[in-house]
């Protein structure tokens, strides 16, 4: 299959639950680019935070993780700038030791 146009996205913008989410899914004849994920504290409090890009049928867990359980202290933003290709049906899913944190991530879809 040959990629030949790529559109730079907004993948999501979500809250970020205490259970696993997917946040975003790679549509079928697509790859996704994900370039850059932002996420605010909202919260006077410390919360860990998890980001993990599942394979097809995979599962959130340390062999998926891009960063695991990380804390993020109180009224505070983090950022992930990097490169990371996902085939159809991949998942990028976020979880998080407390409500209070948003994510946004961005970057491209190939088709």
């Amino acid at each position: 299959m040959a990629f030949q146009n790529i559109v730079a996205a907004r993948l999501s913008q979500t809250a970020i639950p205490v259970t696993a989410l997917v946040v975003y899914r790679t549509p079928d004849n697509v790859r996704t680019f994900v370039k850059d994920i932002d996420i605010a504290n909202t919260t006077a409090s410390s919360i860990s935070v998890s980001v993990f890009l599942v394979p097809s049928g995979g599962v959130p867990s340390t062999a998926t993780a891009l960063f695991y359980n990380v804390p993020l202290a109180g009224n505070s933003t983090m950022q992930w700038t990097g490169a990371q290709i996902l085939n159809t049906s991949d998942t990028v899913q976020v979880q998080a030791s407390a409500t209070g944190c948003t994510a946004t991530i961005t970057g491209g879809e190939a088709t």
